[in-house]
């Protein structure tokens, strides 16, 4: 099927065939972009020929030390320049790269590293003492190369080599090593392993060529943009944009510390034009104070993701400046697989339906095959907008598997789909919206309660900040919403008036029965968890 009935001579050869991969991006870019502004992080400039010299130096490091195809080095840094230059440096010596959650605990830092086996550890100074705590006692530990950051004011510790050091002892000139077949792995990322132990998701050199080249699509880019990372690139290597900058030219504007200042500093005086983040994120920006604010005169594109981002948030934000797109993925889809593609017609519907509409969560982006929801049988949901079932994802933006995990990844591939777990519907025109992790939609007496929707409710009234719901015990209906809230600066509020508000909104078994009031536990990627809330739920 396919074929020409006589092919001889069509074979594949190095002419006309190679294995795709996110490296090339920049080699080219180091040859066409060279005197570009590749980096920069504070006063830190590099181009593109810079960058490239730089990947070929650690490359040509770490093969020094040993560093063999199918080895991991592992990364324990924030969104510095190191960080980028490690994702392309770690698999142009043919290794694996592992980027490392830095606010995780000891514990799970040590799993991490002796599950996937790390030979050698990129760590930033501030961190230095948390990896040291997580290999201490192995005998066949990684070997720590500290990474300071001079412009956030962290030297070094002087107990491990430098990262400029190893650099000074490689060849600019290093002979990429490319891969053979582009389903080599390029990347061990570890899901945030909220429910028991973190697995390890595999990346190829095709899943992460084809997410860089969809998302310029996607995200509609053109040349030379100027990049902004909040995403960490410990997550989802940062969405596969460190590969994807390099096919445009951009420029990747290094932000350790998330805060108002430090995004509204990026954009108006480094002239950011796009960053991804999720509605945390956003919220951040929405409430600014005055002295935290600056003018510009663009408007910056925003990918958002990690939770269904408010309509409430998104009709804010947009006035100050900004243009959001919902995405959505997981870890295992290299992050972003569905997008909120805009249509004409959706600009002329009145403020508060273009604000829901935008918080839809889409549908499939230009490299996923399919992205569908199905009901337990993997039948498609009827394009209802009420009828519910599971977000199901197939294609080459799907992850090769778990790392050293055949169950785990045999469950999840289960009937010829990756099973994301988010519980969502779908809309007559096709565009799916999540109801809700499998985990999180709360029963009450029967009935089938969102709590992405409560928490879309919660967040249209002024004095809050951010909401979260979830189920709590109750001897009559079984389960209950219950909320957790976090109020802006200087707000004040009473439970019975938020529920009240909530009441006017929404039926009555999905209004709040207990609304307590306090900051949210977050993780580093701006998720509230909401397992440590449930577990507060139980004891109300």
């Amino acid at each position: 099927m396919g074929w020409l009935a006589d092919e001889t001579g069509l074979e594949k050869c190095a002419a006309n065939y190679t294995p795709l991969t996110p490296l090339s991006s920049l080699m080219r870019a180091a040859d066409i972009f060279a005197t570009r502004e590749a980096l920069v992080h504070g006063s830190i400039r590099r181009s593109y020929a810079e960058y490239a010299a730089r990947v070929g130096r650690l490359a040509s490091g770490l093969a020094g030390l040993g560093v063999r195809q199918g080895d991991v080095v592992a990364t324990i840094l924030p969104n510095l320049p190191a960080h980028a230059e490690a994702h392309f440096g770690v698999p142009a010596c043919g290794a694996v790269l592992n980027a490392i959650n830095i606010r995780l605990d000891v514990e799970t830092v040590r799993y991490i590293l002796e599950h996937g086996g790390a030979k050698v550890v990129l760590v930033d100074s501030a961190f230095a003492e948390l990896a040291e705590a997580a290999i201490a006692g192995r005998a066949d530990a990684p070997l720590i190369i500290e990474v300071p950051d001079s412009e956030a004011g962290h030297v070094p510790s002087g107990r491990h080599r430098l990262y400029e050091d190893l650099l000074a002892a490689g060849e600019p000139g290093f002979d990429w090593v490319m891969p053979h077949d582009e389903w080599e792995s390029l990347a061990l990322n570890y899901t945030s392993g909220t429910t028991g132990r973190p697995k390890g998701v595999v990346y190829h050199h095709r899943g992460a060529y084809l997410a860089a080249m969809g998302q310029v699509i996607s995200w509609r880019l053109t040349l030379y943009p100027r990049y902004l990372t909040i995403v960490p690139m410990f997550h989802c290597n940062a969405w596969c944009h460190p590969w994807m900058l390099p096919l445009l030219g951009g420029t990747m504007i290094c932000l350790r510390d998330i805060t108002a200042q430090g995004i509204y500093h990026a954009i108006a005086r480094e002239g950011a034009t796009h960053f991804g983040g999720a509605p945390i994120v956003l919220n951040t920006i929405i409430n600014a104070r005055e002295h935290e604010r600056l003018p510009f005169d663009h408007v910056v594109e925003v990918f958002t993701a990690g939770a269904p981002p408010a309509a409430a948030t998104l009709a804010a934000i947009e006035p100050l400046g900004f243009n959001v797109t919902q995405v959505y993925g997981l870890t295992e889809t290299y992050g972003p697989a569905t997008e909120c593609t805009w249509h004409d017609g959706f600009d002329a519907l009145p403020g508060e339906e273009r604000a829901a509409v935008k918080a839809r969560t889409g549908v499939a982006m230009p490299f996923m095959e399919e992205v569908t929801v199905t009901d337990e049988n993997l039948n498609p949901v009827p394009r209802d907008g009420q009828s519910l079932g599971e977000i199901m994802h197939r294609g080459n933006g799907v992850m090769k598997g778990y790392y050293k995990n055949p169950e785990a990844t045999r469950e999840a591939f289960k009937g010829g789909y990756f099973h994301s777990g988010d519980i969502a519907y779908r809309h007559p025109d096709g565009y799916i919206k999540i109801a809700d992790r499998a985990k999180d939609i709360i029963i009450s007496g029967g009935e089938n309660v969102s709590s992405v929707e409560v928490e879309g409710v919660l967040m249209q009234h002024p004095s809050v900040m951010l909401a979260a719901v979830v189920a709590k015990p109750d001897a009559k209906w079984g389960e209950v919403p219950c909320a957790f809230v976090e109020l802006k600066e200087g707000a004040q509020e009473d439970e019975g008036a938020l529920i009240e508000f909530c009441r006017a909104k929404l039926a009555g078994f999905k209004t709040p029965k207990r609304v307590v009031f306090q900051e949210l536990p977050k993780t580093s990627t701006g998720k509230i968890q909401k397992f440590e809330l449930r577990q507060l739920a139980q004891a109300l």
